[in-house]
């Protein structure tokens, strides 16, 4: 595998979304944008949404669908190492806002579920009913943290529904290939659960002693220090979940196998999304060194997602 360094400078880089003219659109966590990385390296905002633009995914009418944590407070590393810290002093609320890519307008579509608040919307996925999944992992404070949950959502904003909650530090989120299983990525513990879906918005659940109804795949695999962040899905339905501390790419079997770990030079490595010929490139960001890189002959070719641009 070739790794290719495509920006530099970027302020916490998250939500990568390969694009089909080859460029790579993505959020800026402490800037507050929606960003475009075009193929010849040149960085334009398209919109500057606030607080913290986190997750991101093409919907059904070609928009961008934004999870909008409100807000981190950050500190820098002597190493030059960007990360969060907990909740911003001036925090704006949690919010699923939907951004036009002609106009760089932005609406907002959620800021609650059934009458609870959203806290800290972290990762989105569209299924092919145009609907979306969602998570929302909660904001941290000095004395106290939020548990947050797993929701779906509409393109045209109609109701959203829960479908898990309270959940501990949900991050990542994603679908099997036929569209079958829900996954998504728990932070601190860094474990990948799994609900099979039963409807659009609706999963089955296990009892007791589940925390929440899903089963678990993995738990802290090889048994470092680390923490799971944002996934994307490959052709054979593998895993592919950006590890923090222990930074690179840990490649999860659909069966809860074997895991791998992909290495890289960054111990905030956050996301990850596929793209260019057979989608065999993965685009990766490095958030605490500000970098988005390409990552050419990635083993197994990424899965269409159902809405691409």
């Amino acid at each position: 595998m070739r790794i290719r360094e495509l920006a530099t400078g970027l302020q916490f880089p998250e939500g990568p979304i390969a694009m089909d003219d080859g460029s790579v659109l993505l959020v800026e966590i402490a800037r507050g944008t929606l960003t475009r990385v075009r193929a010849d390296g040149l960085v334009q905002v398209v919109a500057d949404l606030g607080g913290g633009p986190n997750g991101a995914a093409i919907g059904p009418d070609g928009a961008v669908y934004v999870c909008n944590n409100g807000g981190f407070a950050w500190h820098t590393e002597a190493d030059g190492c960007l990360r969060p810290v907990g909740q911003a002093g001036n925090y704006s609320g949690g919010r699923i806002e939907r951004v036009n890519l002609a106009t760089g307008r932005a609406e907002r579509l959620y800021d609650a579920v059934e009458g609870g608040a959203l806290c800290g919307p972290n990762d989105i996925v569209f299924d092919a009913h145009g609907g979306f999944y969602f998570t929302d992992l909660g904001k941290v404070r000095e004395r106290d943290m939020d548990r947050g949950g797993l929701f779906y959502g509409h393109a045209d904003g109609a109701a959203a529904s829960v479908i898990a909650r309270p959940v501990m530090t949900p991050n990542g989120i994603a679908l099997s290939p036929d569209g079958g299983t829900l996954y998504y990525a728990e932070t601190e513990g860094a474990r990948v659960w799994a609900f099979d879906i039963a409807a659009p918005g609706s999963v089955r659940k296990d009892g007791w002693p589940s925390p929440h109804g899903g089963r678990m795949l993995c738990a802290s695999p090889g048994g470092h220090y680390q923490r799971f962040d944002s996934m994307a899905v490959d052709a054979l339905g593998n895993l592919c979940v950006a590890t923090l501390m222990h930074g690179g790419i840990s490649i999860v079997p659909p069966d809860g196998g074997a895991v791998t770990h992909v290495p890289l030079p960054d111990r905030f490595t956050t996301n990850i999304c596929f793209g260019g010929r057979e989608r065999r490139t993965a685009y990766v960001t490095l958030s605490g060194s500000g970098r988005l890189i390409a990552i050419d002959d990635w083993p197994t070719p990424g899965l269409k997602l159902n809405y691409e641009a």
